[in-house]
């Protein structure tokens, strides 16, 4: 059940919002609770008992865990200051086990039905080089719906119950609703269980505004998926499915399309679903903040698909950067050697796990592995190098806080993260190599205005309605980036002019969605991680 379909948008959320704002608040959380166990069945059917296993597993592991925390609690105050560490030790060993068998059950179930054939293959590579009569034979797995997303959100939960962050909560409803609630389960934003849990828990009543916000917000995502990705898609696709045959500006321009196709599509998703939720009167955590004008790499990934990254920050580069054997590992450089050095040490060490788990978690293939460790490298050279470009800088006169010196920024960064897109799109490595080095073969502007472009699956008025799609995301998100809120400023006209704008952008929507003959949607992307 698509989020941009009709079966989600006219049926399903019309009546679970309705259903939701006829029962009393101590209640509602039930028809959250059964509305996204019933849209995870339609779409997932028998795979809904993979999310039952992750929610009963990281429960009972919470429970078991907080049992000890509370037995530490209220015995620590009698005992004395040896008994007391005997036993911290000894419950810190029963959490442990609690733990690792919650993290196991989770991310057991994901390598195995998301990565085992990729572990396979690789094996296989492996052992053909001494042995070429055996191999490790392919499995036909189905993955559940969200699998990527709930995974880490359980394993957030957990962990933080470990923590001491928060205790394990005793409702298994409550848990069960945070892991499937069902605007969010397919491409997120991953939520964090102290943020959340209590939002879906506790009841709202009807909020005017929330529920103008929430349809505002779901028609701006429908005008960045139906009207621009959607359309994008066939020409990206034409390109990149028959590459040996372009070149120059054509894999140029279908490299920028498949940008603004996955930015359009993955933050048009984010907007449905964040409307979705709203409309409930709960608030998703935001997942996009104007990405294309960040001014370098690491300001890219802070406003790019920003939940992700902030749980890799927190369960992988802190736990790594800031251990014992690092931080030890890092005053000795420091002593040793450099300093600035030093202290970059653990943060190296730390980044290189993120990466690595950042392009793992996008898929089970060698081409996304790559495409982390693109981002990675180009980070630690940024890190190990500032030394020398704040000195050239200086040498050259020219301050950070120059206009024009943030303009170079962001068309660099936006450069590199286009060449990143075209690894992640590209069927693997080596024709992503290939690609790129077309680009200087046979390069002329003069295809933008021969007409050549026409003929990859779109038409003039494709081309106009993208790039006038292209234009509007643009001067929205220079809007936003200069503090001004049109969301705001759209409510707080008079209600025929409010309405005006409303029906403009449904009748948008409408006309220029790129649906019917000609056209063929694309599934989400991010729904496939």
């Amino acid at each position: 059940m698509a989020y941009t379909s009709y079966v989600y948008l006219l049926l399903f959320l019309s009546i679970t919002f309705l259903a939701y704002n006829l029962v009393p608040n101590k209640i509602k959380w039930l028809i959250l609770l059964l509305a996204s166990y019933l849209f995870y069945c339609i779409s997932s059917e028998n795979l809904v008992i993979y999310i039952v296993i992750s929610t009963l597993s990281i429960y009972f592991s919470g429970l078991f865990i907080q049992k000890f925390n509370d037995k530490f609690e209220n015995a620590k105050k009698y005992l004395s200051k040896e008994d007391r560490k005997l036993l911290k030790a000894k419950i810190a060993r029963y959490k442990k086990i609690a733990i690792a068998f919650a993290l196991i059950i989770n991310f057991g179930l994901l390598l195995n039905l998301k990565y085992c054939n990729f572990f396979a293959e690789t094996a296989n590579s492996i052992i053909h080089c001494f042995n070429s009569s055996f191999s490790i034979p392919w499995r036909n797995i189905v993955l559940p719906l969200g699998i990527s997303f709930y995974t880490l959100q359980a394993t957030s939960y957990i962990i933080d119950v470990y923590r001491g962050k928060y205790k394990a909560d005793r409702n298994l409803g409550r848990i069960a609703l945070f892991l499937c609630f069902f605007p969010q389960i397919v491409e997120g934003p991953i939520g964090r269980y102290d943020q959340l849990a209590d939002q879906l828990y506790e009841g709202h009543s009807f909020n005017y505004e929330n529920f103008t916000f929430g349809i505002q917000l779901i028609f701006w995502g429908l005008f960045k998926k139906i009207v621009i990705a959607d359309r994008v898609n066939t020409l990206v696709n034409t390109v990149f499915d028959n590459y040996v045959n372009y070149r120059g500006m054509t894999i140029i321009v279908s490299v920028l399309l498949y940008t603004l196709q996955i930015y359009a599509e993955f933050s048009g998703c984010m907007d449905i679903v964040t409307g979705s939720s709203q409309i409930f009167g709960i608030h998703l955590s935001k997942n996009f903040k104007r990405p294309f004008f960040a001014n370098s790499i690491n300001d890219f990934w802070r406003r790019w698909n920003i939940t992700l990254g902030t749980w890799l920050r927190d369960y992988i580069f802190y736990p790594i950067s800031l251990s014992k054997a690092f931080m030890k590992l890092s005053k000795n450089v420091k002593k040793h050697l450099n300093v600035h050095f030093g202290k970059l040490i653990p943060a190296t060490f730390a980044l290189l796990f993120v990466w690595l788990g950042n392009g793992f978690w996008h898929g089970a293939s060698w081409k996304y592995i790559s495409y982390g460790m693109y981002y990675y490298v180009l980070m630690i050279l940024g890190m190990f190098c500032e030394p020398l470009f704040s000195t050239i800088l200086s040498a050259l006169h020219i301050k950070r806080k120059f206009k024009w010196y943030h303009i170079f920024q962001i068309v660099r960064t936006f450069i590199i993260v286009n060449i990143g897109m075209l690894i992640f799109r590209a069927d693997d490595l080596i024709v992503a190599a290939k690609m790129l080095i077309s680009t200087f073969s046979g390069f002329t502007f003069a295809t933008l205005a021969n007409g050549s472009l026409l003929t990859l699956g779109i038409d003039k008025l494709d081309m106009q309605v993208i790039m006038f799609g292209a234009l509007v995301i643009f001067i929205v998100g220079l809007l936003q980036e200069k503090g001004y809120s049109l969301r705001q400023t759209i409510a707080s006209k008079n209600i025929v002019l409010r309405w005006c704008v409303y029906f403009t952008a449904i009748f948008f929507v409408i006309i220029l969605g790129a649906y019917g003959v000609g056209y063929s949607p694309a599934d989400f992307i991010y729904a496939q991680f």
